[in-house]
């Protein structure tokens, strides 16, 4: 358990939510850390008191469960069977959308008294359609992402306050070898490990999440409208240009093939889609999306030894998870002739600004960065994130060491 002893964030969430009349969703990546976060929680509930005949875990995923799949009232009858309802129960059904017609299961245990309901899913369809339509207004969602840069230095015991440390190397170790928790356990084998299990979990994703269940024939070009997307992370795209570019490269790709593909991998959660921001206008823009890879040490697997994809965007990438992690709505902020990287919209629902750049390089570097964020003359707060030691604040625009910002720690 010692890689999965700092997720706090979700688990607070979780008991926020505890007894209350709402399903709770769990989703996110597969091997992100949903199970462990319900074995967590579990643990939580244990030492509160609740006892085992309280409390149901079954995750479809499990070989022995396989009879269960297609047989939705022998479940429920196994689950009821194993429960005290004279007390709370706790009912936890790890990726449920493997069994047949399971928003009825659900649904089932929803409307029961006394069970609070948790599931998780690794695929956002999970919540589209009838799940959704049956249980609208009465879930909750809570979003897990793999490990931060804060939870990956933790989970390899280093002291995240000491502002001593080599931030650069340690950051390059995460971005270069995985922020997936298990990956963290995976060091001691030497990088290969690494690679293994994330080809291994890409592949599955691909497979199980992605091909089987949208009957995708032609996986070349699926798999090589991934690699581009991964290739670019950070850059505006839109289905018409990636199938563009696949045409120069001799593949013909119809433009809405690339978009439902686009679509299967937002879904499965390998990419977050961010859209664009009017900033004068103030309205969302429908095209030309940037699109930021969940763990970038999937890089390894889609882009290959030339990981062409700059620091630059890499960071940028981690910042964009991040904000996320934080609770943020983000969209990418454009005027007539600049762009800002991140407009925020925090929990609170206030807006926030953000430019990210690798280091202030040259003088051209640091105009350009801190002109995007002049030229919006609002006065919510603006920040520019570098990996500089020596930050220089200008205009009220606040300039941040990003290695602080990432693990709180105060300027």
């Amino acid at each position: 358990m010692r890689s999965y002893t700092n997720r706090e964030n979700y688990i607070s969430k979780l008991l926020a939510y505890k007894d209350k009349d709402l399903i709770k969703v769990v989703s996110g990546l597969r091997r992100s850390g949903k199970s462990t976060l319900f074995e967590l929680y579990r643990k939580v509930l244990f030492e509160s008191g609740i006892q085992t005949e309280q409390i149901v875990f079954l995750n479809f995923e499990d070989f022995e469960l396989r009879k269960f799949l297609n047989d939705l009232d022998a479940l429920y009858a196994y689950i009821i069977g194993q429960l005290d309802l004279s007390k709370p129960c706790y009912v936890f059904l790890d990726e449920v959308q493997n069994v047949n017609e399971f928003e009825r299961l659900v649904d089932g245990l929803f409307v029961k008294s006394n069970i609070d309901v948790y599931i998780t899913g690794s695929n956002a369809f999970l919540l589209s359609g009838e799940l959704a339509t049956l249980l609208s207004g009465r879930y909750i969602e809570i979003s897990i992402l793999p490990f931060s840069f804060k939870e990956y230095l933790t989970a390899r015991t280093i002291d995240v306050t000491d502002r001593y440390l080599n931030y650069e190397a340690l950051f390059f170790d995460y971005v270069n070898e995985t922020s997936l928790p298990k990956g963290v356990d995976l060091r001691e084998g030497g990088f290969d490990k690494i690679y293994e299990y994330l080809d291994a979990i890409y592949t599955t994703i691909v497979e199980k999440d992605i091909s089987q269940r949208h009957q995708i024939n032609d996986k070349r070009a699926f798999g090589n409208i991934t690699k581009f997307v991964a290739s670019n992370i950070g850059n505006p795209l839109s289905p018409g240009n990636i199938a563009k570019t696949l045409k120069q490269d001799g593949q013909n790709i119809h433009n809405t093939t690339v978009e439902k593909y686009l679509e299967y991998l937002v879904a499965s959660f390998v990419f977050y889609k961010m859209n664009r921001f009017d900033l004068k206008g103030k309205k969302q823009l429908a095209t030309q999306e940037k699109y930021y890879l969940v763990d970038v040490g999937l890089l390894n697997i889609l882009a290959g030894k030339e990981r062409t994809t700059d620091r630059g965007h890499i960071l940028e990438n981690i910042v964009f998870l991040e904000l996320l992690r934080r609770g943020n709505k983000i969209w990418t902020g454009t005027t007539r002739n600049s762009e800002v990287d991140f407009v925020c919209k925090t929990p609170k629902g206030d807006i926030e600004y953000y430019q990210v750049a690798w280091e202030m390089s040259s003088e051209s570097t640091v105009e350009r960065e801190f002109k995007a964020l002049e030229q919006i003359k609002d006065n919510y707060p603006k920040y520019l994130l570098t990996t500089d030691s020596f930050t220089q604040n200008r205009s009220g625009i606040k300039h941040l060491n990003v290695f602080n910002w990432l693990l709180e720690i105060p300027e």
